[in-house]
């Protein structure tokens, strides 16, 4: 960025200064904390910002009176603090913000093209595109749902169409229907939900447009796939794949000059074909790894497999080796990464019954960042059971010590995108895309030359993944994979696992353990050896209820449960809220 052109270099008509971009939002919030970086001017979407008109500060700038009222003139708009620091970022050399707000900024005269643009974990622009593009056609995206009818786009199509074919045409006929609801707000006063249905109308209005341009340009690299599982009625998801010409609209026409930032960029050409750019006009720079090996561990403890026909065998399993690793890590904290929110829930409520959970604390979709801030500012060493963290999260030195990934992430084969891929023979795509969501997973507890951090891979298919995907494997995580062993934890007792924090397991737990001891203790033989070979054949295996179900018990509520109820019965919670 420091390289970008500046005006007194450059012609009037030539650009200057530089963008900073990322798909993550906590990245940006990391820029803007960082006063080595207090040059970029940081500038986030209008929902972010509250208005500060009289009887308006709990109003986001998007749905303020300004949103609200056609030429309305706001007498302080000087002092909003969206306006004001768009201001700043656009008269800076230097602004930062997210690529979803960089992408929708495309065409706008205050962030015009620059001489230079930073994407920062660029390896994931495609699939990001891609996620922008989407157009979602359903009764809570669109506000004229009840005024279409909506055909089943495989079953009513004419003999000459396809799905696809289908879609556009009732796609025309919505776009039509959109633009008359909009005009119908147009000129006259608005209440805050009137704004919303506007401007989602807007919205519409315009995913709608690019998708029949896109559809009717025989010449255009993209392909579209269309979802509507429900049939006639019901929702339908227009998709595309490899979205070029939406990348060179909102990405490469915004810069002269671009440096795209990652760690997993594991195929230069793949990469590139992705997002539509030249090889021949990119230059792969690939910079030596510092990070010592030992301290960057890779760890097989594998219980079996995680796909999902062997998902309830598996999951006990794995529950139980992380009783174990909370054993081996008393006082240091831990990451889960679940895959999924189904994963997360059945290991948090095995935990529990195991009577652990007071160590614990897991997220859902409402709450996630702030049970991820909370677990980061406690004093104690809990687990965090989390879904998608395997990037952009900062875990340096005692934030974590040690992870567990229970799952091989590969790409949801029911999504249409992914079986066209596969049906055209993309599994080398496959593979590379869920290898590098796990090299992103192993670097968020290891973060700098002296920092050192475990991983335990607890998934069979993770093993095999590491063998399908070995030609797009970086030699500095080869290293890794090759020096990885199986460790041998502590046995499994729970009053182990809660031993650095002040708690201690449920009665009811530590019976079902003495039942478990009197009858043989398998769970203290061999758990971790490798599935490979083995299966787990009574190593830690059986239902993991046996274990002792304790119901309302102290023991099975996480730490997140807890923080909830303290917050509801706090004195001033009918001031505060809960949350």
């Amino acid at each position: 960025m420091g390289a970008a052109e500046t005006a007194g270099e450059a012609a009037p008509s030539e650009a200057t200064g530089a963008y900073y971009t990322t798909p993550q939002v906590s990245q940006i919030d990391d820029v803007e904390a960082d006063d080595l970086l207090d040059d970029l001017a940081v500038i986030r979407g209008k929902s972010n910002y509250d208005c500060v008109l009289p009887g308006e500060h709990d109003t986001p700038v998007n749905r303020a009176p300004c949103a609200r009222q056609q030429g309305f003139d706001c007498s302080i708009r000087h002092r909003c603090p969206y306006f004001s620091d768009r201001a700043i970022a656009s008269g800076n050399r230097f602004a930062a913000m997210t690529l979803a707000y960089f992408m929708r900024t495309a065409g706008s005269e205050v962030f015009r093209k620059r001489d230079v643009v930073v994407i920062d974990e660029a390896h994931g622009l495609a699939e990001w595109a891609e996620m922008y593009a989407t157009i979602e056609i359903s009764p809570e995206r669109v506000p004229v749902w009840d005024d279409v009818g909506v055909p089943d786009v495989a079953a009513d199509a004419d003999p000459e169409e396809d799905a696809l074919d289908r879609t556009a045409r009732f796609v025309e006929a919505l776009r039509d229907v959109a633009i008359r609801a909009k005009d119908e707000l147009v000129g006259r006063e608005l209440d805050r939900e009137e704004v919303a249905r506007r401007d989602r109308l807007q919205e519409l209005i315009g995913e709608l447009g690019w998708f029949l341009e896109d559809y009717r340009d025989l010449q255009s690299p993209t392909s579209w796939v269309v979802d509507q599982p429900g049939g006639e009625g019901t929702a339908i998801e227009i998709k595309p794949l490899d979205p070029a010409r939406y990348l060179r609209h909102t990405v490469w026409d915004r810069g002269n000059r671009f440096a795209l930032l990652s760690a997993t960029i594991l195929s230069k050409e793949a990469f590139c074909r992705g997002v539509g750019l030249d090889p021949a006009d990119v230059a792969l720079v690939d910079v030596e790894h510092t990070f010592p090996l030992a301290n960057r561990p890779l760890y097989d403890v594998t219980q079996g497999s995680m796909t999902y026909e062997h998902r309830d065998e598996t999951v006990p399993k794995i529950a139980r080796l992380i009783v174990r690793l909370m054993a081996e890590h008393p006082d240091e904290k831990g990451l889960v990464h679940a895959h999924s929110y189904d994963i997360a829930e059945r290991l948090t409520e095995r935990l529990g019954e195991f009577g652990v959970a007071a160590r614990v604390r897991r997220h859902d979709k409402r709450n996630r960042d702030a049970e991820l801030e909370a677990w980061k500012a406690s004093p104690d060493p809990e687990v965090f059971v989390s879904v998608k963290m395997e990037e952009a999260l900062d875990l340096k030195g005692d934030l974590c010590r040690w992870q567990v990934v229970c799952k091989a992430p590969y790409r949801n084969t029911n999504d249409s995108r992914v079986a066209r891929r596969l049906a055209d023979g993309q599994w080398a795509w496959y593979h590379r895309t869920a290898l590098r969501t796990v090299i992103q997973a192993c670097g968020r507890v290891v973060r700098a030359p002296d920092d050192y951090g475990a991983t335990y891979l607890a998934d069979d298919s993770l093993l095999d993944l590491f063998d399908r995907a070995a030609a797009d494997t970086p030699s500095w995580f080869r290293d890794q994979i090759d020096a990885m062993t199986t460790p041998s934890p502590p046995a499994f007792d729970p009053d182990a696992a809660l031993a650095g924090i002040d708690a201690s397991p449920s009665a009811t737990a530590g019976s079902a353990r003495r039942n478990d001891r009197r009858s043989g203790g398998a769970e203290d033989r061999g758990a971790t050896r490798s599935s490979r070979g083995n299966a787990d054949s009574g190593a830690d295996g059986g239902d993991a209820t046996a274990d002792g179900a304790t119901g309302g018990d102290e023991s099975v509520r996480t730490r997140s449960e807890r923080d909830a109820e303290r917050r509801e019965n706090h004195p001033l919670s009918d001031v505060w809220g809960d949350g």
